[in-house]
């Protein structure tokens, strides 16, 4: 029943806001469609917690640690974006950016990416996880454009089309996995596909195919997750669609997609009995923090500067997952949950700076502290947040990585070291500006709906100073089953 209203919440909204997403009422029932979707996946996992890993549905949805706080975490921050975007959509109504007809497709389209991406997480059968994963970028690539300037329609098509070519790759990634595993589980058909029916005969599995199926998986899935030089969509998108959308793909999409390539790491090690998965995800997740690293420098528009920031951490998630272990896992999941609350919450604040400003371009947002103390703390907390400061939990999640790679990768830790600190000095010295300036802002028609904002540094907070028993023993669990 919990699966049932989890899937079917987001997608009874999309269908009913395709229809009335343009009335007055559409931001409260996605709002009030998100908080049932994440009360749904609340109870999802308490039964977990209670009864252990679940399969349903004749085995095509099954529900373990790994998922089950993603899930969670999925549904908490749609919720929390819904709640930040009724107020936000109706300043850009408001300002002309949006017609009717076009927030009825944003709304529809927002419980639709939502459904995608539990579906993701939550389906057993990998090619029904491509499938979710291809309607995760259809939904969003209309999410993208929703603006229909120039520069977003540009953005969007260069999303569809490197997200369309990776996911193609993703697709013969999945279908060589299918005949890696036909003279084992042939006799099943489509329930070949199965993860845990994959999971439970890895080890006689064919290594060779099931190798080659490993690269173009990781290549295919990793164009999602931003991973250099796979990366170039993600600035546009994030800089070019609604800051609500902006959050999502940043705290949502990004991690569900790491999540697949996890998943196909843990077949085909237990199948290859080689570091070879893992040396492969250590050096695009190395690369891709050294590339968001220096290009940060670069970059002049503020959503821009914190899509390439999206890059860097997602890169130290997926180069952690490659060393693999319990510490390093455990880190890996504790800075997968702090940096989809810690990023959403920015992209909050950034949105309604950018309409203080009347601009994205760093230069011209100054003096946020001075005009709204609330934003322009906002901002600088979740800044310091994200660049790992103590005692925000994404420094905690940073130091098991470090000290774990000091421990079994000596020659990688004075590249990650370089990265972080120029990722530091370029991020803080555009933000401090921003924040402590003179201020050449103006007030809005509408109050900011910061309560999300401080809600997810609030928890981000609480992580780097105590991880609830609960929380930890799922990230222990997980960890344990990734390694």
């Amino acid at each position: 029943m919990e699966l049932l209203i989890l899937l079917g919440l987001p997608l009874g909204g999309a269908a009913l806001l395709a229809l009335c997403g343009d009335r007055r009422w559409a931001p409260e029932a996605t709002v009030l469609a998100s908080l049932g979707t994440f009360l749904a996946g609340c109870a999802l996992t308490a039964r977990v917690i209670a009864d252990g890993p679940q399969l349903v549905w004749n085995e095509q949805f099954f529900i373990d640690p790994f998922n089950v706080f993603l899930v969670a975490l999925t549904a908490f921050v749609g919720f929390t974006t819904s709640l930040f975007s009724r107020t936000y959509m109706r300043v850009e109504a408001h300002h002309g950016k949006l017609s009717p007809q076009r927030l009825r497709l944003y709304h529809s389209m927002f419980q639709l990416f939502m459904f995608t991406m539990l579906l993701a997480l939550l389906t057993n059968n990998m090619g029904i996880l491509w499938v979710a994963m291809e309607a995760a970028t259809l939904s969003t690539v209309l999410l993208v454009s929703l603006y229909r300037t120039p520069a977003s329609l540009e953005a969007a098509w260069k999303y569809f089309i490197l997200c369309g070519v990776g996911i193609a790759l993703a697709l013969f990634g999945t279908i060589l996995l299918y005949f890696a595993a036909e003279k084992v589980l042939g006799s099943e058909g489509m329930s070949a596909l199965l993860w845990t029916h994959l999971n439970g005969v890895k080890d006689r599995l064919e290594v060779t195919v099931l190798s080659i199926a490993f690269v173009f998986l990781l290549v295919g899935y990793g164009t999602k997750v931003g991973l250099a030089p796979l990366h170039n969509w993600l600035p546009d998108a994030h800089a070019e669609g609604p800051t609500p959308v902006s959050a999502v793909l940043s705290g949502l999409l990004l991690n569900v997609a790491l999540y697949a390539v996890v998943r196909c790491k843990v077949l085909v090690e237990g199948s290859v009995r080689s570091e070879l998965p893992g040396r492969m995800l250590m050096g695009f997740g190395l690369g891709s923090v050294l590339v968001a690293a220096f290009f940060l420098w670069r970059q002049k528009d503020i959503k821009r500067l914190f899509a390439y920031s999206s890059i860097e951490h997602m890169g130290i998630v997926t180069f952690a997952f490659g060393m693999g272990g319990p510490v390093a896992d455990f880190a890996a999941l504790l800075h997968m949950t702090v940096h989809s609350l810690t990023k959403s919450a920015i992209f909050f604040v950034v949105g309604h700076a950018a309409q203080k400003t009347g601009t994205q371009l760093i230069e011209g947002i100054r003096g946020l502290l001075v005009l709204s103390p609330t934003v322009g703390w906002g901002l600088m907390l979740g800044t310091l947040a994200i660049l790992g400061m103590p005692p925000f939990g994404v420094f905690a999640s940073e130091f098991l990585i470090l000290t774990t790679a000091m421990r079994d990768h000596p020659w990688a830790t004075p590249l990650l070291l370089l990265a972080l600190g120029v990722a530091f000095g370029a991020v803080f010295s555009r933000v401090q500006p921003m924040v402590f300036g003179e201020t050449t802002a103006t007030r809005l028609p509408h109050p900011p709906a910061l309560l999300p904002v401080f809600a997810h540094l609030s928890l981000v907070l609480m992580l780097g100073l105590w991880i609830p028993p609960f929380l930890a023993q799922w990230y222990r669990l997980a960890a344990a089953m990734i390694g």
